[in-house]
Parts: C-alpha cells; sequence; structure tokens
C-alpha cells in the first residue's frame, strides 16, 4: 500500500514538472524579444572597465540579478493577484525610466568630453594621482554595476510579467514554480552569454597561439571583429532602452498603441 502510495506521488510529481516545463517553454517563446534587449544592454552595461575586471563585474550584476528576481517574482504574484492593474502601471514607471536613462546615455555621449593634463607630475604628485585613479576606477565600477542592476530589474520586471501571463489560468504553485525556472534559466544564460562576449578578445587571443593556421586566422578574426561588436552592443543597447521603455508605454496607453497600428 505504502509502496503505491509512493509510486502515485511519483505520478503526479512527473506531471506537475511535464507542466512546468511546457509551460515554461511557452514563457521563454513570449519574451525572447525582451532576451534579445537584456543581452545587449546588459553588455553594453558593462562595457569600458578593465580586462580583468569584467567577469567579477559580470558575476556581481548576476547575483543582482537573482536578487531582483527573488524580490520580483513574489510581489508579482502577490499584487497580480491583489490589484492586477497595478502590475502595468508598476511596468509603465520602470518604461519611463529605462527612456530617461537612454536620453542621459545619449546626451553623454555627444557632449561630454574628458579632459586631459599634459602637466608633469613630481613622485610625489604621481603616487597620489595613481591612488586617485584607482578610486575612480573603484567608483566607475561600482557605478556600472549599481546602473546595470538597475535596468536589469526594469527588464525582469517585463519578463516576470509576461511569463505571468502565460501560466496566468494555472495554479498559484505552478505560476510561482514557472516563474523560479525561467527567472534562474534566464539569469544564466543571458549573463553566461555576456561573460563569453566580454572575453571574446581571450578566446582570438588563445586560437592565435594553436599552431595550425586555420584556427590563427580565425583567432586574428575574433580578434578584428570584438571591438566592432562591442560597439555595436553598445548601440544597441542604447536604442534597447527607448524600444523596450517605450513600448511598455505604448502598450500601456491604449491612445498611443492604437495611434501606432493605425
Amino acid at each position: 500500500m505504502a509502496f503505491a502510495s509512493l509510486l502515485s506521488l511519483l505520478d503526479d510529481i512527473t506531471t506537475v514538472l511535464d507542466d512546468i516545463a511546457l509551460m515554461s517553454k511557452l514563457a521563454v517563446k513570449k519574451t525572447a524579444g525582451v532576451l534579445g534587449d537584456d543581452l545587449a544592454l546588459n553588455a553594453q552595461q558593462i562595457t569600458g572597465v578593465q580586462s580583468d575586471r569584467e567577469l567579477p563585474i559580470v558575476w556581481r550584476v548576476a547575483k543582482g540579478s537573482l536578487i531582483n528576481k527573488a524580490i520580483l517574482i513574489p510581489l508579482a504574484l502577490f499584487i497580480s493577484a491583489v490589484w492586477p492593474k497595478g502590475v502595468l502601471l508598476l511596468l509603465m514607471l520602470g518604461g519611463l525610466y529605462l527612456c530617461f536613462e537612454g536620453v542621459e546615455k545619449v546626451i553623454h555621449t555627444l557632449f561630454h568630453r574628458h579632459s586631459t593634463n599634459n602637466k608633469s607630475d613630481t613622485a610625489e604628485q604621481g603616487a597620489e594621482h595613481a591612488k586617485q585613479t584607482i578610486q575612480n576606477l573603484k567608483a566607475n565600477e561600482d557605478q556600472k554595476i549599481k546602473g546595470a542592476i538597475r535596468t536589469d530589474f526594469i527588464l525582469s520586471a517585463e519578463i516576470v510579467v509576461i511569463s505571468l501571463g502565460t501560466v496566468a489560468g494555472s495554479s498559484l504553485l505552478d505560476q510561482f514554480l514557472v516563474l523560479v525556472v525561467i527567472g534562474i534559466g534566464i539569469t544564466a544564460g543571458v549573463y553566461g552569454l555576456v561573460a563569453g562576449i566580454l572575453r571574446l578578445d581571450d578566446l582570438g587571443l588563445y586560437l592565435i597561439q594553436k599552431p595550425e593556421p586555420f584556427y590563427k586566422r580565425m583567432g586574428c578574426r575574433i580578434l578584428k571583429l570584438a571591438p566592432y561588436l562591442m560597439k555595436t552592443l553598445s548601440i544597441v543597447g542604447t536604442a534597447a532602452m527607448f524600444l523596450v521603455g517605450g513600448g511598455i508605454i505604448a502598450h500601456g496607453v491604449p491612445v498611443i498603441h492604437d495611434w501606432i497600428e493605425d
């Protein structure tokens, strides 16, 4: 009797897991467009740092992304149960912030100029300057991480809401499990790809050291392509801020949505 109950329990668990897998697959398809923007945005946010600090920064942002989803998943489930329209309102606020951040980046690119100082320094001044440079790099790194986590919060919110919409008719437990699977899977996938993109130069150098001519040529091409790829991701990432933010606002305001459709 106990053995039969155990088999029945295992069968129920298998059925639930199959349902979770199917709903998760559907949710991933629904969020595919946002995932592309998420990848471009995060790669763009982390560019411009020292090579040896890229992977630690990606790891810190990935941990921040998991914390974002740990906050957003129960919050989205609670708000959708208590006040469904509140989810859309929060998304629109996030969309406005993304547009604001996009404008800020465009203004910074167009009008910001780095000042140069050609004066010769004494040894004491040089040491002080080196110390100040290290502090500036640390502050710049922290600022990039905070900015990337803030941006991830908004994109994660959209992913969570879209995923929630695909399982709206399921039980609360199924909704929660699907969102957890999507959250962990997307975080691992996106930041794994970001880390891979940022380390393309290392891959190129590794291939160049191979004795085979094919690998050497491939390594040279990767090294030539990497700077253009990073520049492209920077542009695409900024554009994605407007596309995602504007898309959220347009879908949330029927007048704007109808006007665009017409």
